[in-house]
């Protein structure tokens, strides 16, 4: 196990495995999923309550399961969850009650910045053992900051369920903004009639340097995006990996239009996580991994979980 002040990688690393290395980076933070992780202890990775307002789910520490050497995150009907209290110090803002229940897995601090971030990850079935029935879900692997309440900052890796081989990339960029809005948002979707995401697990990644953004499935880079409309986000953020579904509404404009399709619960599955820091960034993530080099907007929203009650 790498500890904070051993030697990289960091987290939970097989002492088995020999990783892959990229030129111009260094590994640096590993996930394995063999056992299962202390949300409440892990010194880099917790778990949020929030809830996205364009979302039917609520995250719950409950709903992040580890299970098989992954780690697996399940959106299922809200049953034995008790009262969902409005305030969130995941959020700025109340969060009204949610008809679902989910997960998302988060570093505690937006401490991590240009690197080499990678996923190994299987989306789900929207119904048991029919990989080619779509549905409405948005799967996860993605960097993040703010939201709607100071700097928002954005990068992802999305599987949607619209498609088998559905995949969008996106990064998203705004300050002081009140909700989404299209102009704060560069995507592209990616189709593939090869592959099924929700049958198969797969590899994506993306490299995030100054100026520059390269997404990459199974190896190979399908969009790379430089300073133009929308630039490249320069602030140190979380990395986050969640499931969640899209509200109802007549016209569905993300996640897939099939909600009827939906059955409950569903799960995606996490193989392996990994993060390797761009060997030019002096700053982030701190050598000590401590708070004490971040700044005061870096600290913004820096809780995760349940306001006391």
């Amino acid at each position: 196990m790498g500890t904070l002040g051993s030697a990289l990688p960091l987290g939970h690393p097989s002492a088995s495995k020999a990783y892959p290395t990229h030129p111009g980076f260094t590994l640096f933070l590993v996930e394995e999923f063999d056992a299962p992780l202390d949300l409440e202890k892990d010194p880099i990775w917790t778990w949020s309550d929030g809830g996205l307002k364009e979302g039917q789910v609520r995250f719950v520490k409950e709903q992040i399961k580890f299970e098989d050497g992954k780690m697996k995150i399940e959106v299922k009907v809200k049953a034995n969850h008790g009262h969902q209290q409005t305030c969130s110090n995941a959020q700025s803002e109340d969060v009204p009650h949610k008809a679902l229940v989910s997960g998302e897995m988060r570093t505690r601090l937006n401490m991590f910045r240009y690197g080499r971030y990678e996923v190994r990850m299987k989306a789900p079935t929207v119904q048991p053992h029919k990989p080619n029935v779509d549905g409405n879900f948005v799967s996860t692997m993605f960097v993040f900051r703010d939201a709607s309440f100071k700097h928002w900052r954005e990068i992802d890796v999305e599987i949607e369920g619209k498609a088998p081989g559905s995949i969008t990339v996106n990064v998203l960029t705004a300050d002081y903004t009140s909700k989404w809005r299209p102009s704060m948002q560069e995507s592209k979707h990616l189709s593939y009639q090869h592959m099924n995401v929700r049958a198969e697990f797969h590899d994506y990644a993306f490299e995030w340097l100054p100026g520059v953004i390269r997404w990459y499935v199974d190896g190979k880079v399908v969009r790379e995006k430089r300073n133009d409309r929308l630039e490249v986000p320069n602030k140190s953020a979380k990395i986050m990996m969640n499931l969640w579904i899209y509200n109802h509404v007549r016209s569905v404009p993300f996640g897939g239009e099939h909600l009827e399709n939906d059955h409950f619960p569903m799960e995606s599955e996490y193989d392996w996580f990994r993060f390797y820091k761009w060997d030019g960034d002096q700053h982030y993530p701190p050598a000590d991994m401590s708070s004490k080099s971040l700044t005061a907007d870096d600290m913004y929203l820096a809780s995760n979980n349940p306001c006391s009650a």
